[in-house]
C-alpha cells in the first residue's frame, strides 16, 4: 500500500495560526471567554504557552485586559465569542481608551459567506468597535492573520496607547494553511517596538528656564508617568531642584506618599497658589480640574509633558512637550544638571507646602486615631492601611473602587511603590475590581494584590471570586458593607411616596448581606468583621495565607455620602 504522508505536507488551522503570531509577538497571558467560535483558539494558545485567564463576563476580563496592559507595559488581550461577546467587551476596550492603556480585543465573528443574513450572534463588529479603537483589523484569509495580528499589536502601543481591535471570521479560524507556509508568515512579521518622540533641545531648555525663575514651582505626574517607568527620573528631578510634587490617584507610589516633598496633602494650596507646573503623563482634564481657576491660579503657567501632541494643543499650556514621561523628565535632569539649582527646605513655598501638608495629615490622623463602632469609614480604612504596611518584602497592590469607600482610601491608604494602586481611573468606572485584581496578580505574581471595595463596586464583578479560587490567586477582597450605593436608605420622608413606596429605595441593598459565603461556596476564605479586633485578625491571616479571600466588614449604612467626583478639602 502507498504511503501518501509525503504527498500530504502537515497543516494547521486559523486557530493555531493565531495562536502562533501572538506567541511569536510575545503575548504571554490572555483574559476572556470562550464558546463559538473561540474555543480551540483559546485552546491552542494554552498549548503555545500563552497562559489563558478564563472569566465568567466578559465584561471583567476586559478590565483585567486593560489593567494588564498598564501594569506590564504590553498589550493586554481579551479573547470574546462574537456579537454579544465582542458587546461586553467593549467595556474593557473602552476603559483603555479612557485610560490610554494598550490593549487588543479579538473577537470571533459569522461567516463572512453568511453576512447580512441574520446568522448566529452577527453583528458588525468593525462599526461596532469604531469609537474606542485606535486600530480595527478584519482577517478575511488565514494568510492575513499574522500581519493582522502584529498590525493591532504594534498599533496598541505606539505613541498614545490605546485599545485595537481584531476581527476573526469563523471560516478564517477554520481554514487550513500548510505549517511550513504559516511559520514563514508568522516569521516575516515584527515584533512589538514602542515608538517614543524626542523632545527639541530648545523646549528642554525652555522648561527648566520657567522652573528656574518660578516662585512657586510644582510637579504633577499620573498614570502616564507611571506607564512609562519615570521614577527613578522623577525621583531624581524632585531631589535635585527640591520642587514639591503632586501625583494624580494612580500617580502615587512614583514616589512615596510619605516623602518630605509630597503636596498631597496640601492639595488646595499647591494648586491654587503654584505659579509654574510642569505636568508629566497626566492630562488636564476633570481630576486636574481642566487647569482652570479657581482650583488653579488664573496665572499659572503651565508646562505639559504629553505622548500626544493632540493633548497638548487642545490643553493649550504655555509649553507642550511632546514626548515619553521617563525619557523627558531624563533630558530636563540632564539640562539641569549642567546648571543646578534647588529651592531648599527653607524656602517659603517649600516650608506652605510642609506645613499645610503636616497640618492636615495631623488632623486626619488624629479621626483616624479614634475606634468607631460600628463602623465609619475611617477606622477600618486606618486598619487596613496599617497591615498594608506591615507586609514585608515588594508593596501589595492595592485595587480601589467605590465612592466613599474609594475616596476615603484614596486619602488614607499610603503608597510606597509605582503602579501599586488601580482604581476607578480616568472615567471613573465602576466595576474593574476584580479584573483589576486578577490582572495584577498574574502581571505581578510577587506581590499580594488587597482590594478594597464598596459594596455596590463589589457587586459588578462578584461572581470573578470563583476565577481568584480556581486559579489560587493571592488576592484579598475587603467589602466595606454598608447596605447600599453610598449607604442604603438616604430618602426623607417626603420622598418615599407613590404607589411603589414599599419597595426599597433604589440606592439601598440587603442589609448586612453575607459577601464573604459567595467565596467560601468556591473554597475560598470568608470573613465577616465588626470590631477592630476582628478586622486586624482577618487581615493578619489572610495576608499571611496569600490565598484568594473575602473579608465582609459591616459599616455604619449611615456613615457614607453621595459621591461621584473627587472632593479634596486639603
Amino acid at each position: 500500500m502507498a504511503d501518501d504522508s509525503a504527498a500530504t505536507p502537515p497543516s494547521i488551522d486559523g486557530n493555531t495560526l493565531v495562536a502562533k503570531s501572538l506567541s511569536h509577538l510575545g503575548v504571554t497571558h490572555m483574559f476572556g471567554v470562550v464558546g463559538i467560535p473561540v474555543t480551540s483558539l483559546a485552546t491552542r494558545a494554552m498549548a503555545l504557552g500563552i497562559r489563558f485567564i478564563a472569566f465568567h463576563n466578559e465584561q471583567s476580563a476586559g478590565y483585567a485586559a486593560s489593567a494588564y496592559g498598564y501594569l506590564t507595559g504590553k498589550p493586554g488581550i481579551l479573547l470574546t465569542v462574537s456579537g454579544p461577546g465582542c458587546v461586553h467587551g467593549l467595556a474593557g476596550l473602552s476603559n483603555a481608551w479612557a485610560n490610554t492603556w494598550p490593549m487588543v480585543m479579538i473577537s470571533g465573528s459569522c461567516d463572512q459567506r453568511d453576512a447580512g443574513r441574520g446568522d448566529f450572534q452577527e453583528l458588525d463588529q468593525i462599526e461596532a468597535v469604531k469609537a474606542f479603537s485606535k486600530l480595527s483589523e478584519k482577517a478575511r484569509d488565514v494568510r492575513e492573520i499574522p500581519n493582522c495580528v502584529s498590525r493591532v499589536l504594534n498599533r496598541a502601543g505606539s505613541g498614545r496607547p490605546g485599545g485595537c481591535y481584531l476581527d476573526l471570521p469563523s471560516d478564517v479560524l477554520r481554514q487550513r494553511i500548510v505549517e511550513s507556509e504559516a511559520d514563514d508568515l508568522v516569521a516575516k512579521v515584527g515584533t512589538f517596538n514602542e515608538h517614543v518622540t524626542s523632545a527639541r533641545a530648545s523646549e528642554i531648555e525652555s522648561a527648566v528656564t520657567l522652573l528656574r525663575k518660578a516662585e512657586r514651582p510644582l510637579i504633577v505626574f499620573g498614570k502616564g508617568a507611571a506607564y512609562s517607568r519615570a521614577e527613578d527620573e522623577l525621583k531624581k528631578l524632585v531631589e535635585l531642584t527640591g520642587i514639591p510634587f503632586l501625583p494624580t490617584p494612580m500617580g502615587k507610589g512614583l514616589l512615596p506618599d510619605t516623602h518630605e516633598l509630597s503636596a498631597t496633602a496640601a492639595r488646595s494650596l499647591a494648586i491654587g497658589k503654584c505659579d509654574v507646573a510642569l505636568v508629566v503623563g497626566a492630562r488636564l482634564n476633570w481630576l486636574l480640574h481642566f487647569g482652570e481657576a479657581p482650583k488653579w491660579s488664573k496665572d499659572v503657567n503651565f508646562v505639559l509633558v504629553d505622548v500626544s501632541e493632540e493633548e497638548i494643543e487642545l490643553r493649550k499650556p504655555r509649553l507642550g512637550i511632546v514626548g515619553d514621561a521617563k525619557t523627558v523628565v531624563g533630558l530636563l535632569n540632564r539640562e539641569i544638571k549642567d546648571d543646578p539649582f534647588c529651592l531648599g527646605k527653607t524656602n517659603p513655598w517649600v516650608e506652605a507646602i510642609s506645613k499645610k501638608a503636616r497640618e492636615n495629615g495631623e488632623k486626619m490622623e488624629l479621626q483616624l486615631a479614634k475606634d468607631v463602632v460600628p463602623f465609619n469609614f475611617l477606622t477600618p480604612m486606618r486598619i487596613i492601611r496599617d497591615a498594608i504596611l506591615a507586609v514585608e518584602g515588594p508593596s501589595p497592590v492595592v485595587v480601589s473602587e467605590g465612592a466613599n469607600t474609594m475616596d476615603v482610601g484614596r486619602s488614607v491608604l499610603v503608597q510606597r511603590e509605582p503602579r501599586t494602586r488601580l482604581d476607578a481611573g480616568t472615567w471613573g468606572t465602576m466595576g474593574v475590581g476584580l479584573g483589576y485584581c486578577i490582572a495584577a496578580a498574574v502581571a505581578c505574581p510577587d506581590r499580594l494584590v488587597v482590594a478594597v471595595e464598596g459594596d455596590s463596586g463589589f457587586g459588578f464583578s462578584a461572581m470573578e471570586v470563583e476565577t481568584l479560587v480556581r486559579y489560587n490567586l493571592p488576592v484579598v477582597v475587603i467589602v466595606f458593607n454598608n447596605g447600599g450605593v453610598y449607604g442604603g436608605d438616604r430618602r426623607s420622608p417626603e420622598e418615599i411616596s407613590g404607589p411603589h413606596k414599599e419597595d426599597p429605595a433604589p440606592t439601598s441593598f440587603v442589609p448586612n448581606a453575607g459577601y464573604h459565603k459567595l467565596i467560601e461556596a468556591f473554597g475560598g476564605k470568608g470573613y465577616i468583621v465588626e470590631t477592630p479586633d476582628e478586622l486586624k485578625a482577618a487581615l493578619s491571616e489572610s495576608f499571611a495565607a496569600r490565598k484568594p479571600a473575602v473579608v465582609n466588614v459591616i459599616i455604619d449604612p449611615f456613615a457614607g455620602a453621595e459621591s461621584g467626583r473627587l472632593q479634596h478639602k486639603n
